[in-house]
């Protein structure tokens, strides 16, 4: 199938479970197990909402006005985000990806960035989408650098878990030990604060109610395999989200500013290789020097 908006829809099924990834911005559209939805989904001819499904690359969240600077030298990105004076969610969001290796369960898509005068830096990257009877959805993200000098980087990837119900009546476990404070205009306030005693304590289940999420967590606790996971569950059933050691922070979302029908129900889970305004201030920024690489895993799995 193709379309205008999102190009060509990649399907794929195993098990219970099926996908649809899009040519444009190689972004997750759909997701399902057993006919039910796990993410927030719309439709294949129309722009991404809120960024459901859409891989964040070169940067995750927010570059306070779109300024940085990096081994010396001043940048200006566009201002993605006019409302807050940010750049917002990377350069990759709606560019045409190339599918280099397709079959049944598993979809490979490349797409090669080329400098920019915000981002003069090339980079080839990479998302291997899989999906497993018994696992469920794993996505593999890389990048090389594909330039001849140095360049700073940082990902991430935005899905809407859903169980098919509101969040307010929705129980919610997250991994996160710390949360960044950040100001009105969503960029960090100072540094990472202890969850415990906050509103943002989830790392015992509780019921959301009506709380208002829309903060990055770190300090990840993690399992043996060095995975943080995140648990949201319903009256009916639940979906879990994991993400590995080299996305060491976790924006957490729940919907209150999406299109009308999809508003608080589905909640937001990033994996984010830095926290929010990371181009500008530095906090866990990647440098790959030329043709290093750097790759980071996550997943969804029902039940």
């Amino acid at each position: 199938m193709l379309t205008d908006t999102t190009g060509e829809q990649f399907r794929l099924t195993a098990g219970g479970y099926e996908a649809t990834i899009t040519e444009a911005g190689a972004g997750l559209r759909e997701l399902s197990h057993l006919g039910e939805p796990l993410v927030l989904s719309y439709g294949p001819d129309e722009p991404a909402p809120a960024a459901f499904g859409q891989l964040l690359i070169p940067w995750p969240n927010r570059v306070d006005h779109g300024r940085y600077t990096f081994e010396g030298t001043e940048y200006q990105l566009d201002l993605s985000e006019p409302e807050l004076d940010c750049a917002i969610h990377g350069l990759v969001r709606w560019a045409p990806w190339r599918p280099v290796a397709y079959e049944p369960q598993s979809l490979t898509l490349t797409y090669g960035l080329h400098g920019s005068t915000g981002y003069p830096f090339r980079l080839d990257l990479g998302v291997t989408y899989t999906l497993d009877a018994d696992s469920g959805l794993t996505v593999r993200v890389s990048a090389r650098n594909a330039g001849t000098r140095p360049a700073p980087y940082a990902h991430g990837a935005h899905p809407y878990l859903t169980v098919g119900e509101p969040l307010d009546a929705c129980v919610l476990t997250l991994p996160g030990r710390r949360y960044q404070p950040v100001d009105e205009r969503m960029i960090p306030s100072g540094p990472p604060v202890g969850v415990a005693g906050t509103a943002y304590d989830f790392t015992t289940a509780r019921r959301l109610g009506d709380q208002t999420v829309d903060v990055a967590f770190t300090d990840l606790a993690r399992d043996a395999d060095g995975r943080a996971w995140a648990l949201l569950r319903g009256s009916r059933r639940g979906v879990r989200f994991w993400l590995d050691e080299a996305q060491p922070w976790l924006e957490v979302y729940t919907a209150d500013r999406v299109p009308a029908a999809s508003r608080r129900r589905g909640l937001g889970v990033e994996p984010m290789t830095g926290p929010p305004n990371a181009l500008a201030g530095g906090t866990d920024l990647i440098r790959l020097a030329p043709q290093d690489s750097y790759t980071g895993s996550w997943g969804i799995v029902h039940g």
